[in-house]
């Protein structure tokens, strides 16, 4: 769906990116991390042309993006930015109804576009749809921005750093949210942060950037387990095993498990972590199981059988 070639981005003898290529399939969460500098948010910027690239190219369903106004493509696009960018004199509403008024939206389908989006970012819109951004919290500026970003339903959602503003327990809960919102689920996402956790939280792929160069672009347990180079070795040193542990899915080691014949007692499904599977034995006195509703068998989940799973991704990286 997005296909970026040799992209570059120059700014006289700076070079903020450089010839990075990669691409995106539809409805997958490709999540750019890296330190401050590092090209990401540069990145992010050149896809939406808020920022033109100096060379390079750009495909969004195999047509140039450069083939286009910018201002056609931006509205195809829903965008998030890190401080919120909500008007101060415009109201919720108004704020969620921007792209669709340049739509040309009937007044009565934008209304109840806006109504269906706040309630399902848990904003109840006869409590919020008049208030200012003023009178709302952090939490509740970033829904409000989110739901503004998806209001025209765009195919393709750019989120540059969107819950760098919230403290540490908003922004758990707000991304606990946005994991499980429907809304999303069928969307294309490239979202830039500098949290790790957050980006093996969210991302289908990671992208890791370093001094403007991609420095690889796999899935979370492949950056872990198979890292590309010494800078990836080390940049996830310090929240290595807590990462291990919650980039590998049961179904991943289910050969691994112990088979039971009864499943009538599992708490654990084979699509959660090691990491939620290990919680779980911690916090039960009795035997923990799993159930794989595509096999129909259960397995028998033991924190020793865990933690030689996660010994045996080591080894075969």
């Amino acid at each position: 769906m997005i296909e970026v070639q040799q992209l570059t981005k120059r700014y006289r003898n700076t070079v903020a990116v450089n010839n990075i290529s990669f691409s995106v399939t539809e409805g997958q969460t490709l999540v750019l991390l890296g330190t401050s500098g590092s090209g990401k948010t540069t990145t992010l910027r050149m896809l939406n042309r808020l920022i033109e690239p100096t060379s390079g190219t750009i495909f969004i369903h195999a047509k140039n993006i450069c083939s286009q106004p910018p201002e056609v493509l931006r509205r195809s696009m829903g965008y998030v930015l890190q401080g919120y960018g909500l008007f101060p004199h415009y109201s919720v509403a108004e704020n969620i109804a921007v792209v669709p008024k340049l739509l040309k939206w009937p007044q009565q389908k934008i209304q109840k576009r806006v109504d269906e989006l706040l309630q399902k970012l848990q904003l109840p819109p006869e409590e919020y749809r008049n208030v200012y951004p003023a009178a709302l919290s952090g939490g509740q500026k970033q829904r409000v921005g989110l739901a503004r970003a998806l209001a025209a339903d765009p195919p393709i959602l750019l989120m540059d750093e969107p819950f760098g503003a919230l403290d540490l327990l908003t922004r758990a809960a707000v991304r606990k949210e946005f994991k499980e919102l429907d809304e999303l689920k069928k969307k294309t996402i490239i979202l830039v942060t500098h949290d790790v956790q957050e980006a093996f939280e969210l991302g289908d792929q990671i992208g890791l950037m370093d001094k403007g160069k991609m420095q690889q672009l796999a899935s979370p347990a492949e950056l872990l387990f198979y890292p590309a180079n010494g800078f990836v070795r080390e940049f996830f040193n310090q929240h290595r095993f807590q990462l291990e542990w919650q980039s590998v899915c049961l179904k991943k080691i289910w050969n691994d498990l112990p088979e039971v014949r009864n499943h009538m007692n599992a708490t654990l499904s084979s699509d959660q972590t090691l990491w939620h599977a290990m919680e779980e034995v911690a916090n039960h006195d009795t035997d923990v199981y799993a159930f794989d509703e595509e096999t129909g068998s259960a397995r028998h989940v033991t924190f020793e059988c865990l933690k030689i799973a996660i010994q045996k991704q080591k080894q075969q990286g």
